[in-house]
């Protein structure tokens, strides 16, 4: 179907105030705004285009009849059937990159908390102790510097990390699906069928892949068990991505010394859940893609991609 001339646009999020910022750019286009799905439902019937990640459910595209163009607001959608868009005549865009930078810099703090024991710190601070100097060396603060980070799913984020943390002097090995087609922010690149003689080669494991049938539990008991004793595992992918009971087995057993994870199976994390309780992980709420301008971000990134579709071109990020 085509863009009409004079769209009405939907921003549907709970929290993001995409709409303020959109009608601050001074377009002209029509909007609305849901803050529930409830909202999005009434909704549908009027829209055109729609900017929407996890108020989205499948059964809405057959109550949008003018529905042409969805901007999804996240890099990830795993959320929208696919085939049931293209059948419906709706494209989809990702908002993949976008929060790139921000997702890069969080993987970045959370190897260098881990490093230099802020975890640990913090729970000191709670509890008022002065920790003394550390005869242990093992007790101590340590460096990144000369430990090797294997990167699975080296696209925008994962080179961009790769780029950080040659920085401070890391070995870098990145894995993606075309290891011809891009390297930058890395000693090696490899596919992902090489992955399983590279886990034994890294100090630090951190997934910044898409969530697909290739790498849902992609991380699981064979994975744990020939890595190096003491590695790390950075989680910046989705939960599914890791087997979470194999993961807290190694945690467990010492296989795994540290886990920082942003995402999870079932999010919120159940506040019963045992990860919260572990000294050895770091936890932040799916987080590793905020930033003060994302809002911005998206919006650039959709009235691109509406003129794109006036034009007869692709959008970028297209997915259907």
């Amino acid at each position: 179907m085509p863009l009409p001339n004079d769209p009405v646009i939907g921003f549907a999020h709970a929290t993001y105030r995409l709409a303020e910022r959109f009608a601050a750019r001074g377009t002209g286009l029509r909007i609305v705004e849901a803050r529930t799905r409830e909202e999005l439902e009434r909704q549908l019937p009027t829209l055109d285009v729609l900017a929407v990640s996890g108020l989205w459910r499948n059964d809405f595209a057959a109550r949008a009849p003018r529905l042409v163009f969805i901007q999804s607001i996240s890099a990830g959608t795993e959320h929208f059937d696919l085939a049931l868009l293209a059948f419906r005549g709706i494209r989809l865009a990702s908002a993949r990159g976008v929060n790139a930078e921000a997702v890069a810099q969080h993987g970045m703090a959370m190897m260098l908390a881990i490093a230099r024991r802020l975890p640990e710190a913090l729970r000191n601070q709670d509890r008022r102790h002065w920790r003394g100097m550390a005869a242990n060396p093992a007790a101590r603060e340590d460096t990144l510097r000369g430990k090797t980070l294997l990167i699975v799913g080296f696209g925008r984020i994962g080179s961009r990390l790769g780029e950080l943390a040659r920085a401070f002097g890391m070995r870098v090995i990145g894995i993606r699906r075309d290891p011809a087609s891009g390297g930058a922010g890395a000693d090696a690149v490899h596919a992902f069928a090489e992955l399983p003689a590279l886990w034994g080669k890294a100090d630090i494991v951190a997934l910044t892949c898409a969530l697909t049938a290739e790498t849902t539990r992609l991380v699981d008991e064979a994975a744990f068990a020939v890595l190096k004793p003491g590695a790390w595992l950075v989680n910046l992918a989705r939960g599914r991505v890791v087997d979470e009971a194999a993961l807290l087995q190694a945690l467990r057993t010492g296989r795994l010394a540290w886990a920082a994870l942003d995402v999870f199976d079932n999010e919120p994390l159940p506040a019963d859940h045992p990860l919260w309780a572990m000294p050895n992980v770091l936890i932040t709420p799916h987080c590793a893609g905020e930033f003060e301008g994302y809002e911005d971000g998206v919006i650039d990134l959709l009235l691109e991609n509406l003129s794109r579709l006036r034009r007869g071109e692709p959008p970028i990020n297209g997915v259907v």
